[in-house]
């Protein structure tokens, strides 16, 4: 009896052991496939493509080796449940038409006198026609200095001796056309503009070196080289003065932007990592943040600002009493701002990336899942396209189309993928990049949901993606910005380069009009200024 007894032990004791090594063995895989997850999403972020395209086709390719093996098409076909579609590239061949805004310059070429001669009879032959045909040329950027020349005027009389007056001259000087009344509605009002107080800077050099720096991503010793071409030598301390001028000038217009945006019924919001210099230690960086919020279709303004840290403070400051649609990504900062009546709306672009990267460890689920959102996508593919074909559809009209196909379509794809998710997250292992994917959709599903309730929502944060690209590209040439101010400036100004941009206004053009124009502008008229109401009647002739 006693010996069975132990016996039972040990094959219990053994069994406990084998199970402890089998967990142990399961966490091992996990974190293995976890770190070579990371290490490839790392190596793909800075070595590999960018795009997140998903060809249906990668069903059957996941794990095996088909450089020689020939495509079953319809099994493809069958388990993808859409046909396949080789497509071709067309590329478009021929000259592309000139733009009719350019002016022409007309080169004449004619024959020589002795040339017009008949060969046959000697007589002088008549003009029939004439052939035209055009050719590109570019004249490069240059400089002009504006002379203001300011008369100035006296009185002789009464400066030899006038009783009245004691000998005063009463001498006057004539006013430049932009210090007339404030009056900045005219193009000689705006040649002569000096948006920077007794500053060398014309609003158009001004507007090409922000254009350059923050449109461009030209970073400002490259703009002081290209200058140093036309033996114009202006230092790059000198540009960076000139800039966070600029920034401050144009604050109130940006500013009047955000009240506009913050009426918006859904706004779009995002953030990046922009490197400050620190005052603190010299030869650091530190980490400040810049935040962008996009505003809906009435009022169309990408506005960005600056905090020196990521908290919530910033966002929560900026939105103030907004009680509309947020849609963001799922950082927990912005978790305060939904409790005070914010909605929240998830973004399926966000969702979507984490399968993709669990794609190189788990490609049987990640396809699946890829293959189910592409489906939600699909959708809005097909109310953009019912759109497109109702003749003067408004947009009312529109977001109702778009409403309609949600609530029959895509609520159903949804509650397909909520099972999907549900049964799969039992059997992956919890540590792996599949199952962080699974979780991170679950805990974001109500707020992924909630584009199906309206039809001014997207379906993605996309439009916040890419107005944060600019910020990323500009970062990679200019490196860091010199303090908070100047990143504060920054934000200002890139705030009006891209709401130029939405409204397809040149932000060159529109710069220098704008900066011609508000130093004598009240601030109750700045909606004169905002980019959906630019005239560009009233630009400058010349170029500075």
């Amino acid at each position: 009896m006693l010996k069975q007894l132990l016996l039972q032990e040990r094959a219990a004791r053994a069994a406990d052991i084998e199970q402890i090594k089998q967990e142990a063995a399961n966490t091992i895989e996990a974190m293995k496939q976890k770190h070579q997850a990371e290490v490839e999403a790392l190596l793909r972020r800075f070595y590999g493509p960018k795009s997140e395209r998903f060809d249906p086709a990668q069903l059957l390719l996941f794990g095996i080796v088909i450089d020689s093996m020939p495509v079953d098409e319809n099994a493809i076909e069958a388990e993808s449940g859409e046909k396949l579609v080789t497509r071709r590239i067309q590329h478009k061949h021929g000259r592309a038409k000139l733009p009719e805004a350019l002016p022409r310059i007309p080169v004449e070429h004619d024959l020589k006198p002795e040339e017009k001669l008949c060969p046959c009879c000697g007589l002088e032959r008549c003009r029939i026609g004439k052939e035209v045909t055009e050719q590109l040329e570019h004249i490069p950027t240059s400089f002009k200095v504006l002379q203001h020349i300011r008369y100035k005027y006296a009185c002789k009389p009464c400066n030899q001796g006038c009783v009245k007056c004691d000998g005063k001259a009463h001498i006057d000087i004539a006013l430049r056309e932009a210090d007339k009344n404030g009056c900045t509605d005219t193009p000689e009002a705006l040649e002569g503009a000096a948006p920077i107080a007794k500053g060398l800077a014309g609003p158009g050099l001004l507007a090409y070196v922000i254009t350059s720096k923050l449109g461009d991503h030209l970073p400002l010793y490259r703009l002081e080289r290209i200058f140093a071409r036309q033996d114009v030598h202006i230092a790059r301390s000198t540009m960076c003065a000139w800039l966070l001028s600029a920034g401050k000038l144009v604050q109130p217009l940006v500013d009047l932007m955000g009240q506009r945006v913050r009426q918006s019924k859904v706004v779009h919001t995002d953030d990046t990592r922009v490197p400050v210099q620190d005052e603190t230690i010299e030869g650091k960086c530190k980490s400040g943040r810049i935040w962008t919020y996009i505003g809906d279709r009435d009022h169309p303004y990408i506005v960005y600002d600056y905090t020196p840290d990521r908290t919530r403070a910033g966002p929560s400051k900026w939105l103030g009493e907004f009680r509309g649609f947020l849609q963001a990504d799922a950082y927990g900062g912005y978790d305060g701002i939904y409790a005070t009546g914010v909605k929240e709306v998830a973004c399926w672009a966000h969702g979507r990336r984490h399968f993709f990267d669990a794609k190189d460890t788990d490609g049987r689920r990640s396809a699946q899942m890829l293959t189910m959102v592409r489906e939600l996508y699909k959708v809005e593919d097909e109310a953009a396209a019912q759109i497109a074909a109702t003749k003067d559809c408004t947009p009312i009209e529109a977001d109702a189309i778009r409403l309609s196909l949600r609530q029959a379509k895509s609520i159903f794809i949804l509650a397909t993928i909520k099972t999907w998710l549900d049964t799969e997250q039992r059997l992956v292992l919890p540590r792996s990049p599949m199952a962080q994917a699974i979780g991170y959709t679950l805990n974001q599903w109500e707020a992924l949901n909630v584009y199906t309730t309206q039809g001014f929502l997207n379906i993605d944060n996309n439009s916040a993606e890419r107005a944060m690209r600019r910020v990323g590209i500009g970062r990679k040439n200019w490196l860091f910005a010199g303090h908070d101010i100047a990143a504060q400036r920054t934000a200002t100004l890139y705030s009006l380069v891209a709401s130029a941009e939405r409204h397809g206004v040149d932000p060159q053009a529109y710069l220098r009009g704008v900066l011609a124009r508000i130093p004598a502008m009240p601030v109750t008229q700045l909606d004169k200024l905002l980019p959906e109401r630019w005239n560009r009647s009233l630009e400058p002739s010349g170029q500075s």
